[in-house]
């Protein structure tokens, strides 16, 4: 097998505040993956994803991305920094806390033009991203007045223009209109077959279904108890009630290829 592209070896976190979050959780994704990290909420996914984005760091153990350790000392080389950043984008769950312009077009230029390129490279990659997630529209509105559904693609947007290796997601479809979800499926699926490595957090089933091959279970007491075929983890009935991510209404059909929840009336 490869060398892995993130390695998390016997990490520990917890925030200043409170009880230790994480003890000795070991994985590692390797180039071109698609994962997602599933666990109810509370279960501490997004605090995972944000040690993978180098925003926060272990209190034990080591992060490693292609073989360097990514530490808090190293992160503070602002070249080293940017360029960690350009590589690995992240999504955060709320859009609001992404979007900070008066105009999408700002937004979408903000980041080309914190790595320095000339105002012609900015724009076309402003162009080009905006014509692939068919936001034309939007280029001369103000972020803060957009849809749920339409700030989600602009801050997608907003870190594609830097074309980065790896694209990381805290709950993406969370507050999504369905055609909006559907939009974002397809344009994950796409990425990933074109080799962008994609890690996801989610408690939805048909999401994870639908995105990966690979998922790593989380428990409410924010252990790593399952890191396998996402089809396996899905059919895994007493896995999937013991981390609270369904109840007694949990309904797998044609074989686990369609998952879905609902309650009875």
């Amino acid at each position: 097998m490869d060398k892995p592209l993130f390695c998390l070896d016997k990490v520990s976190f917890g925030y200043a505040s409170g009880e230790p979050i994480f003890h000795d959780i070991s994985l590692q994704i390797q180039a071109g993956e698609s994962v997602c990290l599933l666990g109810a909420n509370g279960s501490g996914k997004s605090t995972l994803l944000k040690i993978m984005c180098a925003l926060i760091f272990p209190s034990q153990g080591r992060f490693l991305v292609s073989q360097q350790e990514i530490t808090e000392e190293r992160m503070e080389n602002e070249r080293l920094a940017k360029d960690y950043h350009r590589r690995v984008g992240f999504i955060f769950q709320n859009s609001d806390v992404q979007l900070f312009t008066t105009r999408v077009w700002d937004e979408i230029a903000y980041g080309p033009l914190q790595m320095g390129l000339s105002m012609g490279e900015v724009a076309q990659r402003v162009e080009d991203v905006i014509k692939l997630l068919k936001i034309v529209n939007l280029r001369e509105r103000a972020p803060h007045l957009l849809s749920g559904g339409e700030k989600k693609k602009v801050a997608i947007a907003s870190v594609l223009v830097l074309n980065p290796e790896v694209l990381i997601l805290d709950e993406p479809t969370s507050g999504l209109d369905p055609k909006t979800e559907r939009w974002l499926v397809d344009l994950l699926l796409e990425l990933n077959h074109r080799g962008r490595t994609i890690i996801i957090s989610t408690h939805n089933l048909e999401l994870a279904h639908v995105i990966s091959k690979r998922a790593l279970v989380l428990s409410e007491s924010h252990e790593l108890v399952c890191d396998g075929l996402t089809k396996d983890i899905l059919e895994n009935r007493d896995l999937l009630m013991a981390v609270n991510l369904i109840d007694e209404y949990y309904h797998i059909h044609d074989g686990g290829q369609h998952v879905h929840r609902y309650t009875h009336g």
